[in-house]
């Protein structure tokens, strides 16, 4: 979910929504903005990303909810 400002916002329980042009980018982003690796988060993928016209990027984005494990 994200604020006005387009920065990513703690949802309930210490996720953050990340979207992308696919799962692997949406977790690149949850990386990225947490500063850890892979292996650290926890990540439950919300949708996958859902391909337009002729198969071209971006009808529907991947999301993903990510925090970092316990």
């Amino acid at each position: 979910m994200e604020n006005d400002e387009g920065e990513m916002m703690f949802l309930e329980g210490g996720f953050k929504e990340f979207e992308g042009g696919t799962v692997e980018e949406a977790i690149g982003k949850a990386e990225k903005i947490f500063g850890v690796g892979r292996e650290t988060l926890d990540i439950k993928v919300v949708c996958e990303e859902k391909r337009g016209l002729f198969g071209m990027r971006g009808a529907k984005l991947a999301k993903i909810k990510a925090t970092i494990k316990k």
